[in-house]
This record gives structure tokens, C-alpha cells and sequence, in this order.
């Protein structure tokens, strides 16, 4: 069986020559999760189309999460009975942080129990939106193996990762 990856952008989507967009055009079996409002995320629509995206894929799912996509994960991990093979959280932002989304809804409060699949979190020393004791204490929270990559920024197409080949070998791990 062949495992397929979802990802999932977070606020504003994916641009282009961001690592998820590059993923998605080299390999045929990732695909976006697609919500419909990329500007005013509300956190129950966005977990209703994860959950149906999961359930259409099956548990030999693995899901590459970016920026709020890692916070869709956790609502969605905590509401769910579906399982996946496994999750890469990039770049998790603070819902409580100064520079979250005002547009956002239902992000916060964030659910504190450990992830049923192996999840990996990778985190920059310098994301202006998730400090490292934010993203520590969360990765502790939901069992996530924790990677902290240096002076990254946000871990987005303006840190100048490329098609991030460190990031593929991670999901290369979760894939089994």
C-alpha cells in the first residue's frame, strides 16, 4: 500500500516556492488539503475538511503540517477516531502570540494530550511567531520528537529552504 502525505499550509496558504507547493509538484502522491478561506481560518471548518481528507486517504497517511496547519492537527488529533502513520509539525505558531492572526477563529486553547501516531516537531531558535519554550512545552504535550534547526525564521519560502531536503527525509521516516 502505498502511503500517500497531506499537507496542510497554514495561514494565507502556501505560496509557490514554498517546501510543501515544491513536495506537491515532485511527488505524486502529496496533496494540499485544500480549506476554503485561506485569510479568516475558522478552526472547526478547517478540522471538518481535514477529518473528511483523512478518512478518504486511510491510516497509511502521513501529514506535513506548516505554521497553523500544526495547530489544525492537534484540534483535529483531539476530536478524531481516525489515525494516521505519522506527523511533521513545522514551524508551530503561538495562538496567544502578538503576531497571530486577528482573523483567525478557534485556534487557541490548545488540547494538551499526546498524539496517538508519531508525530516530529521542527522548530526555528528565531520563528517570529512560536518561541521555543511555546513550542518545547507543546512537543512535550503531544509526544513529539523535537527539533530545534537554528536561525530559520518561520521555516517558510523567505528562509530560503528550497524544496528543504532535511524536511523530506523527515516525512521519508514518518512514511516508514
Amino acid at each position: 500500500m502505498t502511503v500517500q502525505v497531506l499537507t496542510l499550509p497554514g495561514y494565507l496558504n502556501s505560496d509557490p516556492e514554498h517546501w510543501q507547493s515544491l513536495w506537491e509538484e515532485a511527488y505524486s502522491s502529496f496533496s494540499r488539503v485544500m480549506q476554503r478561506d485561506w485569510e479568516c481560518p475558522d478552526c472547526d471548518e478547517w478540522v471538518a475538511e481535514l477529518e473528511k481528507r483523512v478518512a478518504e486517504a486511510g491510516p497509511e497517511t502521513v501529514l506535513v503540517a506548516h505554521s497553523m496547519g500544526c495547530l489544525l492537527v492537534a484540534h483535529w488529533a483531539s476530536r478524531t477516531r481516525l489515525t494516521v502513520k505519522g506527523v511533521l509539525l513545522v514551524a508551530p505558531p503561538d495562538p496567544d502570540g502578538i503576531n497571530f492572526p486577528s482573523t483567525a477563529i478557534g485556534f487557541g486553547s490548545l488540547p494538551i494530550e499526546a498524539f496517538n501516531f508519531p508525530s516530529i516537531m521542527v522548530v526555528s531558535s528565531n520563528d517570529p511567531y512560536g518561541d521555543l519554550t511555546f513550542a518545547q512545552d507543546f512537543a512535550n504535550h503531544w509526544g513529539s520528537r523535537f527539533i530545534n534547526i537554528g536561525e530559520a525564521g518561520h521555516i517558510n519560502t523567505e528562509t530560503g529552504l528550497g524544496d528543504w531536503p532535511q524536511g523530506l527525509d523527515l516525512v521519508r521516516q514518518l512514511m516508514g
